[in-house]
């Protein structure tokens, strides 16, 4: 059974359609990272496997349940939620914040110091919460999400205002919790640095999924070049002939050519018998890439019947 089960899901607000209908799963275990640009449904979709929202069509499972159900409050404990904003009494100290989730979640206090530590707020536990900069906030409310070691997280836009040490820790902490058996969903519009820490990836375009699936299977829809990165002395129009592409330079003495997936290993092959060659890598497209690729289809898609109809009004087109 999925821990969280998505079905033919649509959500509508009055005439405004933010979800068009589609399906989603994650598994025990399995970290899902869901990305899109503003307004496109990531935190709707948040709010529907919280319970907060109903779907205007299909069906939403969570432990193969649904959430909405007032017998799902049982399995509430086993769910950890971080909002993109988190909001806290100012007068409290932080630990007085997380004592206080840790009663209304039944949870005992001595947790309390341990997730401070965890989330690097020891030293800052015995001060108001007034004082905390966006990214300790932060933090506070990553340990709050923590305090009943949930089975699900939600996690939306979680390393906002975070340093880049912070942050850093941070992914450190979501394949500490992965590797125990916790299932995550991050919703975030920082993509460097995700791709190695998630499973799949969920790419949302206008209420609809452009794309799914684990960062190879979309390199593979893609077929985006591949950078190959050298270094050595060579004559550059020569190796340019012989690789049949427009050799670059970079700083440092680096070089690259980019080229089809298909091609990545003959390409190899000419480099390595290159007498002057000292270095060599390759860079496969980044999620960033993945990304713009999708979006930018998904919008392509959605622009064309608009631009049709421009150019049959501009020539007088029947259709």
């Amino acid at each position: 059974m999925s821990v969280i089960q998505l079905t033919n899901i649509k959500k509508n607000f009055g005439s405004l359609s933010i979800l068009k209908g589609f399906d989603l799963a994650l598994e025990k275990g399995e970290v899902l990272g869901l990305f899109g640009h503003n307004g496109a449904g990531k935190t709707t979709i948040m709010k529907l496997i919280l319970g907060l929202l109903q779907p205007s069509e299909g069906e939403v499972k969570v432990f193969g349940q649904n959430p909405c159900a007032t017998h799902f409050n049982h399995y509430r404990y086993q769910l950890g939620f971080l909002p993109e904003n988190v909001s806290f009494y100012q007068q409290l100290t932080g630990y007085e914040v997380l004592s206080f989730f840790a009663k209304l979640k039944k949870v005992e206090l001595k947790k309390c110091e341990r997730l401070l530590e965890q989330v690097g707020l020891t030293q800052a536990g015995n001060r108001k919460v007034k004082t905390y900069s966006k990214g300790m906030k932060q933090r506070l409310g990553l340990a709050q999400a923590l305090l009943t070691e949930p089975s699900l997280l939600l996690l939306d836009e979680p390393t906002v205002g975070l340093d880049p040490i912070a942050t850093q820790e941070f992914y450190g902490l979501i394949d500490q919790l992965k590797n125990n058996g916790c299932s995550i969903i991050l919703c975030s519009h920082v993509l460097p640095g995700v791709e190695k820490h998630i499973d799949k990836a969920a790419i949302l375009a206008n209420g609809q999924l452009s794309a799914y699936g684990s960062i190879d299977e979309l390199r593979k829809q893609t077929q985006l070049p591949v950078e190959i990165i050298f270094s050595g002395c060579f004559e550059m129009d020569d190796l340019g002939r012989k690789l049949n592409k427009p050799v670059r330079s970079h700083a440092a003495g680096k070089l690259s050519i980019a080229v089809d997936p298909t091609e990545k290993l003959s390409s190899l092959k000419i480099l390595m018998n290159q007498p002057g060659i000292q270095d060599l890598n390759t860079k496969p497209p980044s999620l960033e890439q993945l990304y713009r690729f999708f979006i930018d289809n998904a919008h392509q898609v959605i622009d064309a019947p608009y631009k049709e109809q421009s150019i049959q009004k501009k020539f007088r087109i029947k259709s």
